[in-house]
């Protein structure tokens, strides 16, 4: 199984983990996706399950719990005064699925250490939490432009205090990089799994199923291996 989290929110978690199901169906694997704090439902935008399920249409999907607010979601539970999500039937809800399919990923909300709900004792979990208990592999969705090295290199180096193996996708390589953009997808290379162009989620469903292995390395079952090249493409809208 593979936990996707990000450097932030709204950095291009939901369309990297829809393209790492793509490349994943793509060779012959059976994937569920679960997303266990769904929250912002009273904004009546499209849920991050229902993004995927259009992009990339894995064999199973599940959202744990839902929560009206745009918030955290232990906050948007407590707000709401609805049940905030138990770690333990979170990772119970997992593993059945593990044990059901070959690739189980399973989305976040904002980043590592966000509060996702509670443990039996009243003590606030994160995602960090998850992946040590699941024992999962992490991807960590990360900016491409200026900022993004830090926040980078702070979640990796919290995932490696906690034994946790993980790279990095970048979520929106820009059509018109700088050099800064540039900089940084060099720094990155040591950590980096893939990167999706910006717009990605645009993309009619067919065509993001096609070229989502293309985004990817061969360790989230895509065939990239030449950054720049694949930069460079991307740029000029290839």
């Amino acid at each position: 199984m593979v936990v996707v989290t990000g450097t932030d929110t709204d950095v291009g978690k939901t369309i990297v983990t829809a393209a790492v199901a793509a490349a994943a169906l793509a060779s012959g694997l059976r994937v569920a996706v679960v997303k266990p704090g769904q929250t912002g439902i009273a904004t009546g935008a499209p849920t991050d399950i229902e993004v995927i399920t259009r992009l990339a249409a894995p064999d199973t999907t599940r959202t744990l719990a839902e929560y009206p607010e745009p918030m955290a979601p232990l906050a948007a539970a407590t707000v709401a005064s609805l049940p905030p999500l138990e770690l333990y039937e979170v990772v119970d809800a997992i593993r059945a699925e593990a044990d059901k399919h070959d690739l189980v990923l399973v989305e976040g909300a904002g980043g590592l250490l966000v509060p996702m709900g509670v443990r039996p004792s009243g003590e606030a979990w994160t995602v960090a939490d998850l992946t040590t208990t699941l024992g999962a592999k992490t991807v960590v969705v990360a900016r491409a432009g200026l900022g993004t090295l830090n926040h980078t290199a702070l979640t990796l180096e919290a995932l490696d205090r906690r034994g946790v193996p993980a790279g990095v996708v970048i979520g929106a390589w820009p059509a018109e990089p700088d050099l800064v953009h540039w900089a940084n997808l060099s720094d990155m290379v040591p950590h980096l799994l893939g990167a999706l162009p910006a717009g990605a989620g645009r993309m009619d469903p067919g065509v993001f199923r096609r070229s989502a292995p293309g985004w990817l390395t061969p360790t989230l079952y895509g065939f990239l291996d030449n950054w720049r090249v694949w930069a460079e493409e991307a740029s000029e809208g290839h």
